[in-house]
């Protein structure tokens, strides 16, 4: 069926969706076979859908806060050339990013975790199997290898903005969350589109966008990003307004900070860690921009730990005990 589906949107023109439909398969541990169900090339309709009020309220945002952030940032640094070193740079970066990023998820993780994951030394088949903490992190390492992929792809078409990020994203996400389906934790409906219920933010006034209106915001979102020249504002107001759309059902945080990141590496800037001990402000900050469309919190924040981190990056977490530490 999926086959068949796919083979219909890639008949009418539509590879992008005829790839999420059989990659989110695969990933979910289906074979598919591709095969077209129409008997003959079909015509092309006249006409669009109507667009949503909120894609205009995204565009609007977007230009009344890409100001305040310009603002909070320093200018950015020469635009990477050489692929390599910037992976080296992001890969000595990784065991502290991946601690702190699952860490302000609520998940238990250690740096040996985190490392025996890295290094392929973890057994899916036995102990770590069903594993909540292991799964996440082993998501966390396959979708943190794709974000590298994209960034050095971007660097090897000497892009000044990103191309193709919708469908990096997409990959993204399924790299995130394919280990715990694979082991059971997750059902592979899981893996397939953007969430179909409604959700609520503990502890946040803000409400995400109703499920109906995701289908919208998320490609006016990525036009926005693509068109931006300011690599600062792809960076901060992507990962805002991604986790202000929230177009999953899980994992928006982990994916946000990863965009986040993705557009700082592309554009001059160093891969910025939020730290776990910080997360109170983060939340705040984050909250202040949804409800109240003050992005200057969030903007300052973010700036400063960049400063921070380009001059000393975060150490790698240490566990003296030999268990994580609790998120804050």
């Amino acid at each position: 069926m999926a086959g068949r589906l796919a083979g219909a949107f890639r008949a009418l023109g539509r590879d992008d969706v005829a790839n999420q439909i059989t990659s989110t398969m695969r990933a979910a541990g289906y074979t598919v076979h591709e095969a077209s169900p129409f008997d003959r090339p079909p015509a092309a309709l006249p006409g669009t859908r109507v667009e949503s009020p909120y894609v205009q309220r995204l565009r609007l945002m977007w230009a009344e806060m890409r100001g305040a952030v310009i603002d909070a940032f320093p200018p950015p640094g020469p635009v990477p050339a050489d692929a390599a070193k910037t992976l080296r740079e992001i890969e000595a970066r990784y065991v502290a990013d991946a601690y702190h990023s699952l860490s302000i998820e609520g998940y238990r993780v250690t740096a040996d975790l985190i490392d025996k994951v890295r290094a392929g030394a973890w057994d899916p088949d036995g102990d770590d199997r069903g594993h909540r903490d292991a799964m996440a992190a082993k998501g966390y390492f396959e979708a943190h290898a794709q974000v590298k992929a994209f960034i050095a792809a971007t660097i090897a078409q000497g892009a000044a903005r990103p191309r193709r990020l919708r469908e990096a994203m997409a990959a993204w996400y399924l790299a995130l969350f394919s280990p715990s389906v694979q082991a059971g934790l997750l059902e592979p409906a899981d893996l397939a589109g953007w969430r179909n219920d409604q959700v609520f933010i503990r502890g946040a006034m803000h409400v995400s966008l109703s499920k109906e209106v995701v289908r919208d915001a998320m490609p006016a979102l990525y036009e926005l990003i693509e068109a931006e020249e300011h690599p600062a504002v792809r960076a901060l107001l992507g990962h805002f307004l991604f986790v202000y759309i929230h177009p999953y059902m899980d994992g928006n945080g982990r994916l946000a900070r990863f965009l986040m990141n993705a557009m700082l590496v592309g554009g001059g800037y160093v891969w910025t860690i939020i730290p776990v001990e910080q997360r109170s402000r983060y939340m705040q900050a984050l909250e202040q921009a949804s409800s109240f469309k003050n992005i200057r919190p969030f903007a300052e924040f973010v700036a400063e730990l960049t400063i921070e981190q380009t001059r000393t990056p975060l150490p790698r977490p240490s566990s003296p005990t030999g268990r994580a530490a609790s998120p804050s």
